[in-house]
């Protein structure tokens, strides 16, 4: 945005420039105006610095939906504090959301209008490639598609179940932890609970890229917030470490190990159809959750911690409480007269 091809110190005329101050991130100009640069995975330094006008490029992509909130925060300088964003469009929650604002402009360009400052053989491969497709709507012509072809949920879909508060006879509660498999990949967080309806109700996205000791701190203090029954976690991929993380911060702490033998997306295939048959509903806005549900597809090759989370929590709330209920039932009925006969139907099955 500043320094690249087209960034600001390409199209400025350099006697405007007073001094540009890389590692602080800081443009100034001979005039007396200041630009100040800001990293969209860090929007805690956005708290404090006001302004007048902001511009933020490839909004669609920024990791953590905060940045918008601590940007718009901070815009409160001069009579009429505007904002612009430059991305490529794509069904993100925040991207739908300011397209939604009634102040809101939208101007769309193509990259073909820009075929003029482009090698000849960029219009002839590349733009041919994807002549038709999907990604030629999106990334080419700049179209927001609002379903993600091969994702399991659209964001309409969403909506249409959101609530703004549980019910107040909730039966289970569960907090659902995906661990970090390293580097930036995030520890999911997910609370998770079954009404007496038998529905189910998502009611708390705690995820986050932390250190061991403080992810389990945030998922303990989920568990005695929402009054859960246990904190269930994948046992074959940092199962056993996130037992022995949790119980060193709370030996208390019940700990239900899963095992994954299938792929994420049979999974999640089971969750994904309760969702159609509109029995899981999102107390409030999960933001980053969301969009994991909505964009995440088999091909993305992305590590979808939050949805994981959520698919293990929602399992252990609805299946694994029907199969429970069933078991319940059945050795209740053992109990009666000619309990013998009914036990032995029971070991048969």
């Amino acid at each position: 945005m500043v320094e690249g091809e087209s960034g600001l110190l390409s199209v400025v005329p350099p006697d405007c420039i007073k001094q540009w101050n890389s590692t602080k991130g800081e443009l100034h100009f001979v005039n007396g105006a200041m630009c100040f640069s800001f990293a969209a995975t860090q929007p805690d330094r956005l708290r404090g610095p006001q302004f007048e006008y902001a511009w933020g490029d490839e909004a669609a992509a920024w990791e953590n939906a905060e940045t918008w909130d601590q940007l718009l925060l901070g815009l409160r300088l001069g009579p009429k504090p505007r904002v612009i964003l430059t991305t490529t469009p794509k069904p993100r929650r925040l991207v739908r959301d300011i397209m939604k604002r009634p102040h809101t402009i939208v101007s769309r360009g193509s990259t073909y209008d820009n075929l003029g400052n482009l090698a000849p053989e960029f219009a002839e491969t590349v733009l041919a490639l994807y002549k038709g497709s999907r990604y030629e709507r999106q990334e080419i012509f700049g179209e927001l598609i609002e379903d993600v072809e091969g994702a399991l949920w659209t964001l309409d879909q969403l909506d249409k179940l959101r609530l703004d508060k549980a019910p107040d006879d909730l039966v289970r509660c569960v907090v659902g932890v995906d661990p970090a498999g390293g580097g930036r990949d995030q520890t999911g967080i997910v609370v998770c609970a079954r009404g007496a309806n038998g529905h189910g109700y998502v009611l708390a996205d705690r995820s986050g890229q932390f250190h061991p000791e403080e992810w389990a701190k945030r998922a303990i203090a989920a568990y005695h917030e929402f009054k859960c029954d246990s904190i269930v976690a994948e046992k074959n991929y940092g199962g056993e470490m996130v037992e022995h993380t949790i119980a060193t911060v709370d030996p208390m702490a019940p700990v239900r190990l899963v095992t994954a033998t299938r792929g994420k997306v049979v999974r999640a295939e089971p969750i994904a159809t309760q969702y159609s048959q509109e029995r899981v509903h999102h107390v409030g806005t999960f933001r980053e959750l969301e969009d994991q549900m909505v964009m995440w597809t088999q091909d993305s090759g992305e590590s979808p911690d939050r949805m994981d989370a959520l698919v293990w929590a929602l399992t252990e709330v609805l299946e694994n409480s029907k199969a429970a209920a069933f078991l319940s039932g059945a050795l209740a009925k053992a109990a009666q007269p000619n309990g013998y006969l009914k036990q032995f139907e029971l070991g048969a099955r």
